[in-house]
Order: C-alpha cells, then structure tokens, then sequence
C-alpha cells in the first residue's frame, strides 16, 4: 500500500501522506491543516457536555511520528490549530512540553485561522499566509489563486460503499488539504463550494492506511 501521493503544484513537488499531512522535500517542509486542539475542551465550556480529553495528545502523537520520520526543517500549522484561544490557554503543563519539543531547532510557522485569529503563547510565529517560493500558504482558499494550499473546509469523500475518508483535493492551481486533528468532522466532496473551487480534473486523494489518488469527478 502506497503511504504517499506524489504530484507537483506549480512546478514544486509535494507528497500527500496516508496521515493527511503535505511534505514538501525540496524545503524539507512539513504542512498540517486544521488540528483544533483542545476541541473537546471548548464543548465542555460552551455545551457542558464532557468529552474523553484525549484528542490533543493523540493529535500531537500523530505529528511526533511524522517529525520521527521526516525530520523538517520547517512545519506549517495551516490554521485552525487550536478550537478557539481560550483552547490554545487551557492546554496541560505535558502537552505544552510536548508541543515545545517539537518546535525545537524548527521554523514552526501559525497560520491563523477563523477558529484562531490570534496569536498565541506557545512558541514559533504567527502569520496570516506565507508564501514559501512559488506557494502561498493560506487557511481559506481564494478563489483564482494559483500555487495555493488551504485548509478549512476538512474535505472527505468516498468512491462506492466505503465510507467517507478525509482527503486533500488538487488540481493544476491549488490544493485543499484535510483535517488532520483527531477529532473533526468533514465537509462532503459533494458539497457546491468544494465543487466550485476545484477545477474538472482534480484529483482527490483518500487518506487512511494508504494514499488514494482517484479522480474528483468520481467522489461522493
């Protein structure tokens, strides 16, 4: 089983990893979209309803195995990092080291997002997009950029009975990548903005045990 897509956008080669992170060889840059950290804390101050308060260190787990892995130079957290800023202030004292370690001797770069306007105190910066060469780097995807990688809209799409699966979305002009947080849910590839926003012959790769690359067009 294949543990990565490999296509280029705008002439830069990028994989799209089984996880549902984007790597970057040539910079040795690594990009997640949407962890929302601390989400299960942000219902339980807003809902009162409680939650297993596992999703940020099982997030952050998922990301120590990537740097293991890859060792970046850089990463990008393409916003929506945390549920919401009080999230960002409300994680524990061995998450925070976690997070802390895993800055170390890295360009680790914020994107705020619309769940995470701010900046917050936990190292690295803090960005509204990046433009990195011929990419920019943005949480929300504009439509007619060229060379953009967004996040946002937590794309999932299925081919046939298998369920629905977190995947990125491509085509010549941008990207459009998963939600890598443990617990987020997912807009339908169906759904008309999606659909509006990605050229005829997208591609859309289906993360999980392996990467997945099928045509757009044949998602549901």
């Amino acid at each position: 089983m294949n543990a990565c897509h490999d296509f280029s956008l705008s002439g830069v080669a990028v994989s799209a990893l089984a996880s549902g992170a984007l790597w970057l060889p040539e910079a040795q840059t690594l990009c997640v979209s949407d962890l929302h950290l601390g989400k299960s804390d942000r219902i339980a101050r807003r809902s009162g309803f409680l939650l297993p308060p596992y999703e940020t260190r099982a997030t952050l787990d998922k990301i120590d195995q990537l740097l293991e892995q890859l060792n970046p130079r850089q990463v990008i957290c393409l916003g929506d990092s945390f549920d919401d800023l009080s999230a960002a202030e409300s994680l524990d004292e061995t998450e925070k080291l976690q997070l802390t370690r895993q800055q170390a001797g890295r360009d680790w770069v914020w994107i705020e997002g619309n769940h995470d306007p701010g900046p917050v105190e936990l190292g690295g910066r803090h960005v509204n997009e990046l433009t990195l060469g011929k990419l920019v780097f943005r949480h929300i995807a504009i439509a007619g950029s060229v060379g953009e990688v967004s996040g946002h809209y937590h794309p999932k799409c299925n081919v046939g009975r298998g369920g629905t699966r977190p995947a990125f979305l491509a085509d010549q002009s941008r990207i459009i990548m998963p939600a890598f947080g443990a617990f987020t849910g997912g807009l339908r590839g169906t759904h008309p903005t999606l659909r509006s926003l990605m050229a005829p012959d997208a591609i859309a790769v289906l993360t999980g045990k392996h990467a997945l690359p099928v045509p757009f067009a044949a998602t549901t």
